[in-house]
C-alpha cells in the first residue's frame, strides 16, 4: 500500500513538470519562430554518429550565444541506414510531408546525389559536410547543393606531392566503387600524369564485399611489382580492408599505404582494432584549427550527454563541418526571414505519383543566397562558400603508430610541402622537409619504389661489379654503368625511390641479358641498369632509355708476328713491280747516255763487253751519285739531270719507308675478314650471355656448332693465343676492355655491325623513359662528368697504348737486329766473291810494246812532275816479280786508255796526258795528284806494273 501511495506521489509530480513544460513551450513559441531543418545520417556510422553529436551540440552553442534571435532551428533526424533508397524516401518524406526549408545530408555522396535533384526540384537547399565527390558538382541539376566542406579533387595534389618526396614513380589506387571513390579518380589520374606517376593498375572494391573477397584482391595486388597503395574508402570498408591487408603480408616492410581524408574517422577509439593492422600508414586530413582543439576541453551539454553507442572521437573533421553547417544555416535562416514561408503546392489533380505531388519552397533561393553569403569563424576556420564550396587551406600529413596518430608535416598549396606551420620553405617537394615516419614492419627505411634489376657478371665487371658481403649478404655494386646511372639520377628533375635487385642464382648470373630484360615483361622488374644493349627484338617488350655509350659489335683477331723479323725486309718498301720499273730505268738511261757519247766521248769506247759494262756501271752508278765518267754531250747532260732528279726521290722515299717498317711496329691480323675464317671453317667466339650469339648466327650465317662462348677477358686471351678460336666476335666496349689488358698482342678488323648503344630498360609506355633519356643527355654532353666516371672505373683503358685499329709505336722498341739485314749482306757477300774469283781468271792485259825497265819506270816517276822522287824505288823492285802476268800491245798511233783499278786504291781519280797522244789513267788518292804530297811521306806504295804502265807513256 505504501507503495502504491508513493507511486502516485511520483505520478502528479511527473503529470506536474509536464503540465509546467508545456506551458512554458507555448509561452517560448510565442516569442520564437520555429524552423523545421531536416537531418540525413546513417547513424550507425562512425560519421552519423559523430556528426549527430556535433549537430545537437552546435544548435545549443548557437543559441546560447545568440539568445536575441528570434527563429529557432528543429531538426528533424532522419536514418538513411546507408542506403540509397532509404535517404531518397527520407528526403522525400521531410519536403512533403515536414515541409522542411531545408536539409543536412545526406551524408554519402551516393544518397546525396538523388537527394539533390529532389531538393533543385522543391527549391530546397540541400547542405552536404561530407558528400565529398567531385561528381557532385558537375550534374546541371545542383543548383540548390551547397557543400560545407570540400570536395576530394583538393587533395589529389597533396597525395602527388608526398609520392613524389618519397621517390616514388608508380602507384596503385584502391578505391571503393561507389560514386565517392569513382569520383576521385580522373582527377587523380590527371594530378599523376602533371607529375609523372605511373599507374599501372587500378582496384575497386565493393562497399558490401566479405574478408575472403577483399583478401583475394589484395592476393592479386600483391603479385604486382608496385608496392605502393593509395586508399580511398569510407571508414567502413577501409577499417576491414588494412586487416585483410595484414593477413595477405602486405603491411610488412618494403609496402607503403596512403589514406586519403574520407578514412580520417577511421581512427576513432571505437575502431581500434584496425589501427592495429594499419602500423606505418601515411594520412591526409585537413589540419585541425586551435578552435577545435580549444573545443574539445569545452563542457558543451549535448557533448556530455549524447554519446549513442560508446565514445565518439571529438576531433573528427566531419564533425567540425557539421557543427559550422548548423551556425550557417541559423545565420542564414534568421536574416532572410523565412520562418513564415510556405510550400507552393503543384497542380496534381491528375497525377497520383509522391514526387510529382512535391511542392517548391517560395523563400528557397533567397535562403540559398544567403546561405552562399554567410560569412563567420566557425570551428573548423574561417566559414565562407565559394562557387557553393568550401576552400581547403592546409592538410595535416600524419603518421600511424600504434593507436596514435603523429603529425609528420603538412601541406598547402602556397608552400606545398613543410615540417611546421611556420616554416618558410616554398613551393618544396623533398621528403626532407618532412619528420622520419615510420614504415609498416616497423622500420624507418623508405619502401623501394622501383625494383631495378642488375645483371651479374664474373668477367667485364668494369661496367657491372656486384659484391656480397659475407656478414650480412648486402651488395654493394660499382661499375662503369651503374656510376652512370647514379650520376642520371642526380640530375632528373625529381626524386626517384628504388633498389637494386641482382639478376642471379646463388651469386651466379641467373640468365642471359635477354632473359633479365624480359623480367620487366613477366613484371619482376621494373627496370633493368646495366651494360644492356639496345636492339631491335627486346624493344618490342620494353622501353629503352637514350643510350649513355656508343656501340658497336667488331672481331678481334690474333696479331701476326714482327715484320721486322721478315729476312727480305729490304725489299718490302717498293714493290716488284716498282723494283722492275726502276731497273729498267738505269737500263734506259744508261743505253741513252752510252748512244750520245760514245762516239765524241773516248771513255765510252772499247771493246763490246766494255761497252755493255760501261752502260750498266754508269747508269747504276748514277744511284749513288758515284758514276766518274765524264759526259761531252749537252743532251747526255740534260738527261743525267732529270734521272738523277728522278734517283733522289726513289732513293728517299726507299729509305724513308725503310726506316718506317724497321721502326715503326706494323701490326698485321692473323686473319684479313670474316670470309677467310668461315672458307677455313675455324671456331669463333662471343661472350657468354651476349645477343652477338644471334648475329652471328642469323646476320651473318656461322654454323652454331662453330660458336663458343667465353666469360672473361682472360678466357679470350687463352681461346686466340692458343688457336682455338680464330676470332672473337664482341661490342666494341669490351674489346676495348679486353686489349686493354693484352694490349698490342689482338686487334679489331673489319666492318663494325652497328647497334643502338648501351641504355637502360624500363616497362614498354613507362613515363620515366623521357625523363631519364633527357637526365642522359645533361650527363653524355658534359665531357668532364663522362672522363670522371671512364677514369674511375674503365681507367685501365687508357693506360694501354694503342687499342685501336692500329697499334702505336711502343716505348720499349728494339733494336735493329742483323737478321734484319741478313739480304743484303748476303748478297753482297756473294757478289765479292764471285768477283775475285773472276778475276783470277781472266787477268787484266798490258798492251805490248809499253814494256819497260824498272830502271825507267823508275826515273819518269821521279821526273814526273805530280810524284815523288823515292817512293817507288821498292816497288818496281817488287813489280819485276809480275812482269810475265803482263800480256798486251800498244798501238803509238792510237790513243789508249789504261785502267789500274787492281792495283791502285780507289778514293777519288786523277788524269795524266803525257805527250805522245796515249791517254794514261790511273787511280789513286784524289789529294796525291798535287804536287805537294809525298808518297814516302804517306807511305803509299804503288806496285812495279803501274809504274811500267805510267812510264810508256
Amino acid at each position: 500500500m505504501a507503495s502504491l501511495v508513493k507511486m502516485k506521489d511520483y505520478s502528479f509530480l511527473l503529470s506536474f513538470i509536464l503540465v509546467m513544460r508545456c506551458v512554458s513551450c507555448e509561452q517560448y513559441s510565442a516569442l520564437n519562430h520555429t524552423v523545421k531543418v531536416g537531418v540525413i545520417l546513417d547513424l550507425n556510422s562512425s560519421v552519423g554518429r559523430t556528426a549527430y553529436c556535433f549537430i545537437r551540440a552546435a544548435s545549443s552553442d548557437f543559441y546560447a550565444k545568440h539568445a536575441d534571435y528570434r527563429t529557432r532551428l528543429n531538426f528533424l533526424f532522419r536514418d538513411s541506414r546507408n542506403d540509397v533508397v532509404a535517404a531518397a524516401s527520407a528526403a522525400l518524406d521531410l519536403m512533403k510531408n515536414e515541409q522542411v526549408h531545408a536539409i543536412i545530408g545526406p551524408q554519402s555522396s551516393s544518397q546525396a546525389k538523388f537527394v539533390i535533384e529532389l531538393g533543385t526540384k522543391a527549391n530546397v537547399p540541400i547542405i552536404s559536410f561530407s558528400a565529398t565527390s567531385p561528381f557532385l558538382s558537375l550534374s546541371d541539376q545542383t543548383d540548390f547543393f551547397i557543400r560545407t566542406t570540400h570536395d576530394d579533387s583538393f587533395q589529389v595534389k597533396a597525395i602527388a606531392d608526398i609520392v613524389i618526396a618519397y621517390g616514388w614513380r608508380a602507384v596503385i589506387p584502391i578505391y571503393e566503387d561507389t560514386d565517392f571513390g569513382n569520383g576521385l579518380i580522373p582527377y587523380l589520374i590527371n594530378a599523376f600524369q602533371e607529375a609523372n606517376i605511373l599507374m599501372p593498375n587500378r582496384s575497386s572494391i565493393s562497399p558490401h564485399s566479405n574478408g575472403s573477397q577483399i583478401l583475394k584482391e589484395l592476393q592479386m595486388l600483391k603479385t604486382m611489382q608496385t608496392k605502393i597503395f593509395l586508399v580511398h574508402m569510407t571508414a567502413s570498408l577501409g577499417s576491414k580492408l588494412f586487416v585483410q591487408a595484414k593477413k595477405a603480408g602486405m603491411m610488412k616492410e618494403g609496402y607503403a599505404w596512403i589514406v586519403t581524408e574520407g578514412l580520417s574517422t577511421l581512427f576513432d577509439p571505437v575502431v581500434s582494432k584496425s589501427m592495429h593492422s594499419m602500423e606505418g600508414v601515411l594520412g591526409l586530413r585537413t589540419q585541425l584549427p586551435n578552435s577545435m582543439k580549444k573545443f574539445k576541453h569545452s563542457k558543451s551539454k549535448w557533448m556530455k550527454l549524447y554519446k549513442p553507442n560508446g565514445s565518439i572521437s571529438i576531433e573528427n573533421v566531419f564533425g567540425m563541418w557539421g557543427y559550422d553547417t548548423v551556425w550557417a544555416i541559423a545565420m542564414a535562416v534568421e536574416k532572410a526571414g523565412t520562418a513564415h514561408s510556405i510550400y507552393l503546392k503543384p497542380n496534381t489533380s491528375e497525377i497520383r505519383v509522391d514526387i510529382a505531388g512535391l511542392g517548391r519552397f517560395e523563400m528557397g533561393q533567397k535562403l540559398l543566397n544567403t546561405l552562399q553569403n554567410t560569412r563567420f569563424e566557425g570551428l573548423s576556420g574561417t566559414f565562407g562558400l565559394v562557387e557553393g564550396q568550401l576552400k581547403p587551406s592546409v592538410f595535416e600529413i600524419f603518421n600511424v603508430v600504434g593507436e596514435h596518430e603523429r603529425i609528420i608535416g603538412y601541406w598547402s598549396q602556397k608552400k606545398g610541402l613543410h615540417r611546421d606551420l611556420e616554416s618558410k620553405e616554398v613551393n618544396s617537394t623533398s621528403m626532407d622537409v618532412l619528420k622520419p615516419p615510420i614504415w609498416p614492419g616497423d622500420t624507418t627505411n623508405v619502401p623501394k619504389n622501383l625494383r631495378i634489376g642488375v645483371p651479374v657478371r664474373e668477367g667485364f665487371t668494369e661496367f657491372v661489379k656486384v659484391e656480397w658481403q659475407s656478414n650480412n649478404n648486402m651488395t654493394t655494386l660499382s661499375g662503369f654503368s651503374i656510376e652512370v646511372f647514379k650520376e642520371v639520377l642526380s640530375v632528373l628533375e625529381f626524386a626517384l625511390s628504388y633498389e637494386f635487385v641482382p639478376f642471379h642464382k646463388n651469386h651466379k648470373s641467373a640468365g642471359s641479358y635477354d632473359e633479365l630484360i624480359y623480367k620487366i615483361k613477366e613484371k619482376e622488374f621494373d627496370a633493368v641498369v646495366g651494360d644492356t644493349t639496345i636492339v631491335a627484338d627486346r624493344s618490342k617488350y620494353v622501353d629503352f632509355t637514350m643510350p649513355y655509350s656508343e656501340s658497336g659489335v667488331r672481331m678481334v683477331v690474333l696479331v701476326k708476328d714482327n715484320e721486322k723479323k721478315n729476312f727480305w725486309i729490304f725489299l718490302k718498301p717498293l714493290s716488284w713491280k716498282l723494283w722492275l720499273t726502276t731497273g729498267l730505268g738505269f737500263i734506259f738511261t744508261g743505253f741513252v747516255v752510252w748512244v750520245l757519247e760514245h762516239r765524241i766521248n773516248t771513255e765510252f769506247r772499247g771493246s763490246k763487253q766494255d761497252q755493255l759494262g760501261t752502260i750498266f756501271w754508269f747508269s747504276f752508278s748514277t744511284l749513288v751519285f758515284a758514276h766518274r765518267e765524264r759526259v761531252l754531250n749537252n743532251w747526255s747532260r740534260f738527261v743525267l739531270i732529270i734521272w738523277v732528279f728522278v734517283v733522289l726521290i726513289l732513293t728517299q722515299s726507299y729509305t724513308a719507308n725503310l726506316t718506317s717498317m724497321l721502326t715503326v711496329q706494323r701490326l698485321q691480323p692473323s686473319f684479313a675478314n670474316v670470309s677467310e675464317i668461315q672458307k677455313l671453317g675455324h671456331l669463333v667466339g662471343y661472350q657468354e650471355g651476349s645477343f652477338v650469339k644471334d648475329l652471328l648466327a642469323k646476320q651473318l650465317k656461322f654454323n652454331e656448332s662453330n660458336l663458343r662462348s667465353y666469360g672473361t677477358p682472360e678466357e679470350y686471351d687463352k681461346a686466340l693465343f692458343s688457336g682455338t678460336v680464330a676470332a672473337i666476335f664482341d661490342e666494341i666496349p669490351y674489346i676495348n676492355v679486353f686489349r686493354a689488358q693484352y694490349c698490342s698482342r689482338y686487334m679489331m678488323i673489319g666492318p663494325t655491325y652497328k647497334t643502338d648503344g648501351l641504355g637502360f630498360a624500363f616497362p614498354l609506355g613507362s613515363p620515366l623513359v623521357s625523363y631519364i633519356s633527357r637526365a642522359i643527355l645533361n650527363v653524355t654532353q658534359d665531357k668532364d662528368k663522362m672522363e670522371a666516371i671512364e677514369k674511375k672505373t674503365l681507367g685501365t683503358i687508357a693506360n694501354c697504348e694503342g687499342h685501336g685499329d692500329t697499334a702505336k709505336i711502343p716505348s720499349n722498341t728494339t733494336d735493329l737486329s742483323v737478321r734484319s739485314f741478313g739480304g743484303p749482306f748476303i748478297i753482297t757477300g756473294a757478289a765479292s766473291i764471285f768477283s775475285r774469283s773472276e778475276s783470277r781468271v781472266h787477268p787484266v792485259a798490258i798492251p805490248e810494246g809499253n814494256d819497260a825497265s824498272p830502271d825507267h819506270d823508275t826515273d819518269d816517276m821521279q821526273n814526273h812532275p805530280r810524284m815523288g822522287s823515292d817512293s817507288g824505288e821498292e816497288d818496281v823492285e817488287a813489280g819485276n816479280e809480275h812482269d810475265d802476268e803482263v800480256h798486251s800491245s800498244v798501238d803509238s798511233d792510237t790513243p789508249m786508255i789504261l785502267v789500274l783499278d787492281w792495283c791502285i786504291i780507289k778514293l777519288g781519280s786523277c788524269n795524266v796526258i803525257p805527250e805522245g797522244g796515249v791517254h794514261f789513267e790511273y787511280r789513286a788518292v784524289i789529294f796525291l795528284c798535287t804536287p805537294d804530297h809525298d808518297f814516302d811521306k804517306l807511305q803509299i806504295r804503288i806496285p812495279a806494273v803501274c809504274y811500267r804502265i805510267l812510264a810508256a807513256g
